[in-house]
Formats: structure tokens, sequence, C-alpha cells
């Protein structure tokens, strides 16, 4: 017999009205007993009827995702936590690259795509928040990351100044003095490089440090090869740092090859602390130190967000910024 309301609100311990809030997307259910009945569900593969109840709303039961890349390892773990969420929430979600650029976002929030879909999630590299915030009030739209909405569209993101300067400031603490930072981006307006680099250098001017220009390099991409060649540079260029901030993992990964192209020894030589806490980095040698982003928590609350304004319980009130906890991860890339 196929799985009823009642009975996942008895393996719960809740009331049946509980178990169809949480199906609903209803906001009034606590945490804990949201997940406790999101489990009943799972466990007893209770399958309500989305498509009646998306018919009789007016709802497609599909939500978009669009994300730069692909190929990113991050992209590719936030994608996969949000599917899993939305699928707990009855939502189906199509994914679509825009590469960061501004026509492709644009067409997205402007184009057919917009009618197929119930809300959208975006994590955009190129849109003006007013553009942003155009299209967030004729479609639920929740931003991610570094990209301001200046305050007219949802928004969740962790604290990136704070997360860099600790980073930084961590391999201050080891006793180096030579920390160069891979990673700024000037061909793009979506505040990760600019927020990084602020804390890189607000942990520096705190240690008394001096932050010379020739201690940076910009990037095309977040990605290995670009780490491989800005440290190939750093090395080239005079004094070898002793520690290095990237601004991302797989930077940090092609930057620890390049220290051992040249025969630099990880960390005894040059400390390296990367940003994402990827698969990859926990499991290469040696293993890399990163700042962590809570990746559960950025779908979660990204996916709770797009329900309230789908769902209407908050189309009337102020956007919202949301800022998820990070924490640093020390592994043996960057330990005294």
């Amino acid at each position: 017999m196929a799985t009823k309301l009642k009975d996942v609100a008895a393996r719960a311990g809740v009331s049946v009205r509980t178990v169809s809030n949480v199906v609903n997307n209803a906001p009034a259910v606590a945490p804990a007993t949201r997940e406790r009945v999101l489990a009943a569900i799972e466990e007893l593969q209770y399958r309500p009827n989305l498509a009646a109840r998306n018919l009789r709303q007016g709802r497609t039961g599909l939500i978009g995702l669009a994300v730069p890349e692909v190929r990113s390892p991050y992209f590719g773990e936030i994608a996969e936590l949000l599917i899993d969420a939305a699928r707990h929430r009855g939502w189906t979600v199509l994914i679509d690259r825009t590469d960061g650029a501004a026509e492709r976002e644009r067409r997205l929030l402007e184009g057919s795509e917009r009618h197929t879909v119930d809300g959208m999630i975006m994590s955009p590299w190129s849109l003006t928040p007013e553009e942003l915030g155009r299209h967030s009030a004729t479609l639920p739209l929740v931003v991610l990351g570094e990209q301001e909405t200046g305050g007219i569209a949802d928004h969740v993101a962790i604290d990136n100044v704070a997360a860099a300067r600790e980073a930084t400031a961590h391999l201050i603490s080891l006793g180096r003095r030579r920390v160069a930072a891979i990673g700024l981006q000037p061909q793009l307006s979506n505040g990760t490089a600019e927020q990084r680099a602020q804390g890189y250098r607000e942990a520096l001017a705190a240690a008394g440090l001096p932050m010379a220009e020739s201690s940076t390099r910009s990037v095309a991409t977040l990605h290995r090869e670009e780490g491989h060649r800005a440290m190939r540079d750093l090395l080239d260029a005079g004094e070898v740092p002793d520690a290095v901030f990237c601004f991302s993992d797989e930077l940090a990964l092609g930057a620890i090859r390049a220290a051992c192209d040249r025969g630099l020894r990880v960390p005894h030589d040059v400390a390296v602390v990367g940003f994402d806490d990827i698969e990859d980095g926990r499991y290469s040698v040696p293993s890399l130190a990163t700042v962590a982003p809570d990746k559960e928590q950025i779908a979660e609350r990204a996916l709770q967000c797009l329900a309230d304004r789908v769902y209407g319980r908050l189309g009337h009130l102020p956007a919202r910024r949301v800022t998820v906890a990070h924490r640093l991860v020390v592994r043996e890339s960057a330990r005294a």
C-alpha cells in the first residue's frame, strides 16, 4: 500500500498537519522538526502527488539553477546539494551554465526559460544589482555568491572578507612573513576576488607586514592551470614567498604542483591555503588547508528563501541577506 501522510506523521512523531506543512514548504516548522519529518519521508519513501499539487497551484514544480561553470568542483558540489534539498521540497532542478557572461545571465532571466520555472537560484558574475532587482520583482530569485544585489533580491553568501583574513592570519601565525596571494580577477565584477583580497590585506596590516603589488597575482580563471602559471611567475620574480593564500582550492592545487616542480617542499619551504574545501584537496599530497564554506547550509537556506518567495509568504517583505558560516580547515599544506 502507498505511504500516506498519517504514516509519515506517526514515524516522525508529529501531527499530519506538520507533515503537510513540511511537504508544502510552510515556514512555521522548527528546523529540527523539519529534518525529522524529511527523514521519515525518505525512510518510508513517501511521494506526494506533486503533479496534482502543482496543477492546483498553477506551478510547474521546476526551479532553475544558473551557475558560471559546471567544470568547477565547487559549483558541482553546490548543485548536487541543491538538487537533494529541492527533491525534499518536491522540486526538480534545471541547470544551465552562463560562463559568467552578462548576456547569458540576462537571457536566463528575461527569456522563455523563466516561464518554465517557479523560481531561480543564480550565481551571477556580471549582472548589476539593478538588473537583478528588476527581475526579482517578477521572478522569485535567490542570488548566491559575492555579487551584491543592492538589497533588492534574496542573497545567500559567506563573509568572504573575514574568511580570507582568517586564512592569511593563519599563515602569518606559522611565522611566515612573505605571504603572497593568487586569485585577483580584475576582469570580473562579481566581487569574489575583491573581497578575498581585502581580507588578505587586512591580515597583513594587522600583523604589521607590508603588502607589495609584486606579492599578488591575477588570474584569468580560478582553475589549476592558472594557479600553476601564477605560482611559476611568483617564483621567477625574485624573492620567493614562504606562504601563499589562493582564492580557490583549484588555484592552490596548481600552485603546489608548480612549487614541487621547482624543488620546494610544501609546507616546509612554502605553506599554502586554498578556498572552497573541494574533495580533491582532502586527498592531495600534501592534503590542502582551506576555507570551508558550509555548503549544506548554503543550499538549504537558498531553497528556503526561494520557497518563501514562490509560495508567496514573503512577497511584500524586504530582500534578505543570509550570511552562512565558514571555517578554516588546517591540513598538511599549512601546518607548523
